[in-house]
């Protein structure tokens, strides 16, 4: 595929999952996310061919431009959209399937320090959140969503929805029918449970006030000692 006909698709994206575009010529000028993939496309095809140093050049301008940085080695599917983007880190060995959508200071970061697989795999249709961090060479499943400022460091299966830190799955969507299927979540639930007993006992608090000195009310007056009529 040209790179045309792949800008034609970024672009596409773009006004697909983004109720702010417009029309083709605002998405094309206006949105760092489109820049930061030419860029990515043109240091990748470099590095693909042997280039080292060149490429490495071209991902830390675009860096410096858009606020995006793009490892040249990266795997980037196609149709993926970049929403505002800023603070964006895409490892060496990161692979981003097709149609997937990364919101702003998203990591696919890495663990490991020797030369293999250490950055993500994310599958097609996944979405990730602001702020949210993958770390280590684990696999997103297809369509997953992993919600913001999450930390992920383990493998998540496909359609399930990622929250907290570390990540947990909290639901699962339904494929056949695009309806969530939220799963018990039992810390959810203590913490529920604890708000409602101090909510009882401020309950309790305030009505033993009046009677029973909670209220830090002045000890009782006597009759005898001076002044006393």
């Amino acid at each position: 595929m040209s790179w045309l006909a792949r800008l034609h698709e970024d672009i596409g994206a773009a006004r697909q999952r983004d109720p702010a575009a417009r029309n083709n010529l605002e998405v094309l000028v206006t949105y760092p996310g489109i820049h930061a993939l030419l860029i990515y496309r043109l240091a990748h095809g470099l590095a693909e061919r042997g280039w080292v140093l060149l490429p490495r050049l071209i991902s830390h301008f675009g860096r410096w431009v858009t606020g995006i940085e793009i490892h040249p080695r990266a795997t980037i599917g196609r149709r993926l959209f970049i929403d505002h983007g800023m603070g964006i880190v895409i490892g060496e060995t990161a692979v981003i399937g097709d149609d997937c959508h990364l919101y702003q200071e998203v990591t696919l970061g890495g663990t490991s320090t020797r030369r293999e697989k250490r950055h993500p795999t994310l599958e097609n249709g996944v979405v990730v959140g602001a702020g949210a961090k993958i770390i280590g060479a684990v696999t997103i499943g297809s369509h997953a969503r992993i919600g913001a400022g999450s930390v992920v460091i383990s493998n998540v299966p496909p359609f399930a929805t990622v929250v907290g830190v570390p990540g947990h799955i909290v639901a699962f969507t339904n494929a056949t029918n695009d309806t969530v299927e939220r799963l018990p979540d039992p810390e959810w639930d203590r913490l529920q449970d604890l708000e409602r007993r101090i909510a009882e006992l401020e309950r309790h608090a305030g009505t033993a006030a009046p009677g029973g000195g909670f209220d830090g009310g002045a000890a009782p007056r006597t009759t005898s000692g001076e002044g006393a009529p």
